[in-house]
């Protein structure tokens, strides 16, 4: 299981967030944004706010990421002043992300389907 190493954890008040910097150990060039905001999400219990992959950085020769994430109270803030591309992003993938969980719906019963067909000799 990776391990999860907190670099710096910084309570912004001027700009009402909380700015976390962590390790993730043995996930370099494996880590996706999403994985990596639903790992810090359960980590430090945040399941009511709102957290954004601001950076992530592969170490160079070690195996490791380096991700800094802001995490907002509320998300109409965030996207006051955060990137409006970073929240376009995030929707496309949530979009495809749906997609795909479709399609696997779709195909999955006619798979059992087959799995359930007797077979002719």
């Amino acid at each position: 299981m990776p391990m999860i190493e907190t670099v710096s954890d910084v309570e912004n008040s001027f700009l009402s967030r909380r700015e976390i910097t962590c390790n993730f150990q043995g996930l370099g060039g494996k880590l996706k944004r999403k994985d990596a905001v639903e790992m810090i999400t359960k980590e430090f219990n945040l399941t009511d706010k709102t957290v954004i992959a601001i950076n992530m950085k592969n170490q160079t020769g070690r195996p490791n990421v380096t991700g800094m994430f802001y995490v907002y109270d509320d998300e109409e803030l965030a996207k006051k002043q955060v990137n409006p591309t970073i929240f376009e992003r995030l929707e496309k993938q949530a979009k495809k992300d749906a997609e795909v969980a479709e399609e696997a719906k779709a195909e999955a019963p006619v798979e059992e389907a087959k799995a359930e067909a007797p077979v002719e000799e």
